[in-house]
């Protein structure tokens, strides 16, 4: 049975910020922080959404468009900087009255939930950062490289289907491809540009050494977006950091491994997730 409760909009820090429910603040998942899910640089909250049905059965699950992305707000005019994106989290927790709740962020969207962290926004209760690019000033690019995602995001405005997204993930299942086909043209380019450059500029590891909630970082066995050295320098940093390799998964962990990923929270969120 579905956890998928409805999708939303939110007016906050001055944007539509669109969502996904799964869920809800019923029952046992009353007792838990509720999950705020950031995705990545070139993933609309709908692709997500196998993972939010997951953590629903569990938690109150808020799955989100980051501006740019999806059906939330866009323009030639928007920042589309770390700051108004991390702005962006603090401003949607605050307007949906959110008591408690966790920040769980992929690659792009883990820099952002260490940013917003630093906003100290009430009811952090953690912060799960997934793979995220440790890339920034005076280190070792970003291993994405940029005509990737210019190249895909090209095809998809002009319109393609799965097979179309194959030369571009072709791990993926078909399904996984044709949401990605029918989605990714609503990710503005202007957007994409920006946030890849922030992978270069925005100190993450700065961020992440300020966390004063509880955190996590998990991280693909394969990709090369965080080495060994990574680990251990945040962990440095940040000496009450959890971290969890994921097997057999690269950058995408839920695609590849979905059964590691769900275990590699064990109990950090409050429960174990019900996989």
């Amino acid at each position: 049975m579905t956890t998928f409760l409805y999708g939303a909009n939110v007016a906050a820090n001055g944007i539509r910020q669109h969502y996904l429910r799964y869920g809800g603040a019923d029952g046992s998942r009353a007792k838990r922080p509720a999950i705020v899910l950031i995705p990545g640089i070139t993933s609309p909250a709908i692709t997500w959404g196998f993972v939010g049905e997951v953590l629903g059965r569990t938690h109150d699950t808020y799955v989100l468009d980051v501006r740019g992305r999806g059906l939330s707000s866009a323009s030639p005019t928007l920042d589309y900087s770390l700051d108004a994106q991390a702005a962006d989290v603090a401003a949607f927790v605050a307007a949906l009255g959110l008591r408690e709740f966790s920040l769980v962020g992929h690659s792009m969207g883990a820099r952002i939930a260490a940013r917003a962290a630093l906003h100290a926004p009430r009811g952090l209760a953690s912060v799960a950062l997934i793979d995220p690019p440790v890339s920034g000033p005076g280190r070792r690019d970003y291993p994405g490289k940029l005509p990737w995602y210019v190249d895909s995001m090209a095809l998809a405005r002009s319109g393609t289907d799965a097979e179309g997204m194959r030369a571009f993930c072709p791990t993926w299942t078909e399904a996984e491809r044709q949401l990605r086909a029918e989605w990714l043209h609503t990710c503005d380019e202007r957007a994409v540009l920006a946030s890849y450059e922030g992978f270069h500029t925005d100190d993450f590891h700065a961020d992440a050494a300020r966390l004063a909630v509880p955190s996590l970082l998990m991280t693909a066995q394969n990709g090369d977006v965080v080495r060994d050295e990574d680990v251990a320098e945040l962990q440095r940093a940040t000496p009450a950091m959890l971290h969890v390799r994921v097997p057999n998964a690269g950058h995408m962990i839920p695609w590849d491994n979905a059964a590691g990923f769900y275990a590699a929270f064990s109990d950090f969120l409050g429960a174990p997730l019900a996989y």
